[in-house]
């Protein structure tokens, strides 16, 4: 074999092993990036809801400046399994959930309650334009098991955020069909809680009477008041 040879196959030997250390990295770049494509595939997926709720995206109060005011909102479990369900709101200090928590069976459904003390507005603020926002969320739970707030945090990587509710106030002096089924879930959330009222006291968990919810939620709001005018005071002096 000439010199010629030797160079012309060495040379052919050389391109043959770049091209097959080229090919590899290809290889698990084009397998890395379908694995990302199929991640984003799913996360672009909308996410399947648990509860069904009723207003959907909305929280109504009558707008009474300087009284407590109460909104209500229907949750349904729609899904095949026990549901656990959690109100989160960004004013807790002067809104307070009935019940804020707890554990639907498939088809079940609740009327909660949300309390809020409606503050006189400030600088002529229009009271459409607040701020106050709700969050449900919802987490999937095996066979009966009592509610406790703590299982969102422990479990938060299978907690589904179910909606987020904007806070809208209704004139009271003004019929509105929002006004009226408010009225409506409110009656019926004031029902069932005479009925556990009345039912023995083994008939199963009870949720806390009006009277106790209004009670913890004004001693609530007095330690607040008195921990600002403290900082004021500190403030002042």
């Amino acid at each position: 074999m000439g010199i010629g040879e030797e160079r012309q196959e060495s040379q052919s030997q050389s391109e043959g092993k770049v091209w097959n250390f080229l090919k590899l990295p290809f290889r698990h770049s084009t397998a890395s990036t379908s694995n990302s494509v199929s991640s984003l595939a799913r996360s672009l997926l909308p996410t399947r809801r648990r509860l069904k709720l009723d207003p959907s995206n909305k929280l109504y109060f009558p707008y009474e400046p300087g009284k407590q005011a109460k909104s209500a909102i229907r949750i349904k479990n729609t899904s095949k399994s026990n549901v656990a369900f959690k109100f989160q709101t960004n004013a807790p200090k002067s809104c307070f959930m009935r019940p804020p928590g707890g554990v639907l069976t498939p088809g079940e459904s609740i009327v909660a309650i949300v309390f809020k003390f409606v503050e006189p507005p400030q600088n002529n603020e229009k009271p459409e334009k607040t701020g106050l926002k709700f969050k449900i969320m919802s987490m999937k739970v095996k066979g009966s098991i009592d509610y406790v707030p703590e299982m969102f945090g422990e479990l938060k990587d299978q907690v589904t955020v179910e909606q987020i509710l904007q806070v809208v106030f209704l004139d009271p002096e003004r019929n509105s069909p929002a006004l009226e089924k408010l009225r409506l879930h409110l009656a019926e959330a004031n029902a069932a809680a005479e009925a556990r009222k009345r039912a023995p006291e083994d008939a199963g968990p009870k949720i806390l009477g009006e009277g106790l919810v209004i009670d913890e939620w004004k001693e609530r709001r007095e330690r607040y008041l008195a921990k600002q005018q403290g900082e004021m005071v500190m403030d002042s002096i």
